[in-house]
């Protein structure tokens, strides 16, 4: 037996009674109507503010402790052999500068100033500042939760730490303080929110911009991000992969080259195993502002180490530089030739690249002039902008007078390598749209209209004009307007003053052909063919058997 039907109720009046009184409901119905935050979604909360504060802080110590603790170690390895009994009671003041040493270094990787010496330091070793990043981005994705809540947490806490640093390192100015503020949001933030981004549990990149976009579009009722601008966007990352690759080979060609003359600063230095742990430390840490300096080289800008010095593919001015192993593998005068002359090209070949990355995404026939010109300014974009910061970051002064100036010129770099990415991306997209444009014949309509222009006004003859007044109609003549147009294998008449052509009588077709080997001007003259020997003997006429008997 089926189970009746429940009551709609639609069908129910507004003073009908329902089978349980209004008194008898329970209280739990009301609850649900208005819900109120309880006791579990506050503690879900704060446990997302906790997580995201620790992370950041985990984050924060191990960064600063693989920059500390090697230094500390080689100065109580380097002085222990030469420490006097009596100089015990300033192990500790020796111990806590050299710290206060190391912590400026984490804080210059972070974009705040070192001074040692009444020396200002501004050259961020970019590698420290990448340290930072990596130990955020993993403890956010280990510890921290899938809210904004942990990435504030976590983004103010790291902050907040590196105000602290600074602060209690001596080695930090004190104006440094205010460059620490925004240095640990910006450190932190970033690292934070890849870290979160990364997790199984949060939501994916491309849903955010897909909610951000419809946002967007509800606020200002356009799409301020095309879709087309996105794919310039890819192109456009596609790019400084392929400039930061490059980049990598060129630095790795250096140091081949110049392992001789690093042999020998360090073999000048006798650092011990100590020492070489530092100097490796150091290396790395510089090695991210070489790639970007090899990327300026190759553009053409070039860089330079010191006042008076350039290093360019055109041509090298070199200098005294600082011991630094790394710097002896800069390009030597060597790398200057009429081969080097032709790197910029590579960065053209990288815009080509890209182009044809993001043409192959698209549907030719639906591409509009104005979808070229979203795509090309996002294959732009990108690069610009990441040279630009990239050059700002890695140049600096690592001490007054000449060592004032060392890196590229982010302005000029930028501005190249968008011009280089750009022309040849443009030579691609502008290509291939010129080429569907002449697929559908919209040159061929343009061009119809053009050889039907009307006659001057002025009385002068026009020159498509016949002797006889009459006009020319080239466009029908030359078939471009779709009509059949003139028979080019038909006989010419008297008047022309040329001899037709019997394989024109012989081949000719009712429906007149566009094969334009066919033409006068392309056809090949073969010697007229024997017509009696082709047509064979005619009545009345005698054979050559019948002339023999005879």
């Amino acid at each position: 037996m089926s189970a009746p039907p429940r009551p709609s109720t639609a069908t129910r009046s507004s003073g009908s009674r329902t089978t349980r009184p209004a008194g008898n409901r329970p209280a739990a119905r009301r609850g649900r109507l208005v819900e109120q935050p309880g006791p579990e979604q506050a503690s879900s909360a704060l446990t997302h503010v906790v997580a995201g504060v620790l992370a950041a802080a985990q984050a924060l110590v191990l960064s600063l402790a693989v920059v500390v603790l090697p230094a500390v170690v080689a100065y109580l390895v380097g002085n222990a052999a030469l420490a006097a009994p009596s100089d015990a009671a300033d192990d500790g003041t020796q111990v806590r500068s050299a710290i206060d040493v190391a912590a400026g270094l984490w804080l210059l990787g972070h974009g705040v100033p070192l001074t040692a010496d009444d020396v200002t330091v501004t050259l961020a070793p970019l590698g420290i500042a990448a340290l930072a990043l990596f130990a955020t981005y993993a403890c956010a994705k280990r510890f921290a939760a899938a809210s904004a809540r942990a990435w504030a947490a976590g983004t103010v806490t790291y902050a907040l730490g590196t105000t602290a640093v600074a602060a209690l390192a001596g080695s930090a100015p004190g104006w440094s303080l205010v460059l620490a503020v925004p240095a640990g949001l910006v450190m932190g933030g970033l690292g934070m929110g890849l870290g979160i981004l990364a997790r199984s549990d949060s939501p994916s990149a491309a849903e955010i911009g897909e909610g951000a976009e419809e946002l967007a579009r509800r606020l200002t009722g356009a799409d301020l991000v095309p879709a087309t601008l996105r794919l310039g966007l890819r192109g456009g990352a596609v790019v400084v992969a392929l400039l930061v690759g490059g980049a990598a080979l060129l630095v790795a060609a250096w140091a081949l080259a110049g392992r001789a003359t690093s042999s020998d600063i360090v073999t000048s230095l006798e650092p011990g195993w100590t020492g070489g742990i530092v100097f490796a430390v150091a290396q790395l840490a510089l090695l991210p502002n070489l790639l970007l300096w090899a990327l300026a080289w190759l553009a053409g800008p070039g860089f330079a180490v010191g006042e008076g010095t350039s290093f360019t593919p055109f041509g090298t001015v070199s200098g005294p530089l600082p011991a630094v192993p790394l710097l002896g593998s800069l390009p030597g005068e060597d790398w200057a030739n009429p081969v080097s002359a032709w790197a910029p090209v590579l960065v053209v070949a990288c815009g080509v690249a890209a182009a044809v990355f993001a043409w192959r995404r698209l549907e030719p026939s639906l591409v509009r002039w104005a979808d070229v010109g979203w795509v090309l300014g996002g294959i732009v974009l990108v690069p610009g902008v990441f040279v630009l910061l990239g050059q700002w970051a890695a140049a600096g002064a690592v001490g007054p007078g000449r060592l004032s100036e060392i890196g590229a010129q982010p302005l000029v770099t930028a501005g190249l390598v968008a011009a280089e990415v750009g022309g040849g991306a443009a030579a691609v997209l502008l290509g291939a749209k010129l080429d569907v444009v002449a697929r559908r014949g919209e040159i061929g309509e343009d061009l119809v209209s053009w050889l039907r222009r009307p006659a001057p006004v002025g009385g002068e003859q026009d020159r498509d004009e016949e002797p006889g007044g009459e006009a020319r109609d080239l466009a029908a003549e030359l078939g471009f307007d779709g009509s059949p147009g003139q028979d080019h294998g038909a006989p010419r008449d008297a008047a022309s003053g040329d001899d037709p052509d019997p394989r024109d009588a012989a081949d000719e077709d009712p429906a007149p052909s566009r094969d334009w080997a066919r033409t006068d001007a392309y056809a090949v003259s073969d010697p007229e063919p024997d017509v009696a020997s082709a047509t064979g003997p005619a009545d009345g006429d005698e054979t050559p058997e019948e002339r023999q008997g005879k």
